[in-house]
């Protein structure tokens, strides 16, 4: 049908491709009450294939934990946890500086897939003592320009390698 044509080709130009996955959706649980043939050709499993990494492992180097520091599926990335730790990983003195470190991990990672701190759109913060929150927020808001993504702020209890905060969270790209 024409009209499935001009729909399919105005949505693969124009929508990003986690919109046309959301539209496809939509479209296709419509179906059953549509008459007639409609084709969409949206390659939904091409989009759900696709991916890059950073930081992938490496069966050369034992010593590289089991997984990617993010991982870049369609226009999404998957930041992974992240610690704020020193050198050694040794815990910093304070907690502002380890929410400094852990929010410039972060960012790094966000760089190394060609994103800033702007392209999060949730962020879930990881802390061993739910009192660090003011202090985690005074440096928080310094590393956005925009508007901030969702967040949640979760007690934890003890974190590894005694971190006082870890951070994870989900980017999309422009």
């Amino acid at each position: 049908m024409r009209l499935g044509r001009i729909m399919t080709t105005t949505i693969q130009r124009t929508m990003t491709m986690s919109v046309r996955a959301f539209f496809a959706f939509i479209v296709l649980a419509m179906l059953p009450a549509c008459a007639g043939d409609v084709s969409l050709d949206l390659n939904l499993e091409g989009l759900l294939r696709e991916r890059s990494y950073v930081n992938p492992r490496s069966a050369a180097d034992p010593d590289v934990p089991p997984f990617s520091a993010g991982v870049m599926v369609g226009n999404t990335f998957h930041v992974s946890g992240t610690l704020g730790l020193g050198p050694n990983q040794t815990v910093p003195e304070t907690a502002q500086e380890e929410a400094r470190n852990v929010l410039t991990n972060v960012q790094n990672t966000l760089e190394a897939a060609g994103l800033t701190m702007d392209d999060l759109v949730s962020v879930q913060v990881y802390a061993s003592d739910v009192a660090d929150y003011d202090a985690f927020n005074e440096v928080y808001r310094t590393f956005f320009t925009q508007e901030y993504p969702a967040r949640a702020f979760l007690g934890s209890g003890p974190l590894l390698f005694g971190a006082r905060f870890e951070v994870l969270g989900f980017a999309v790209a422009r």
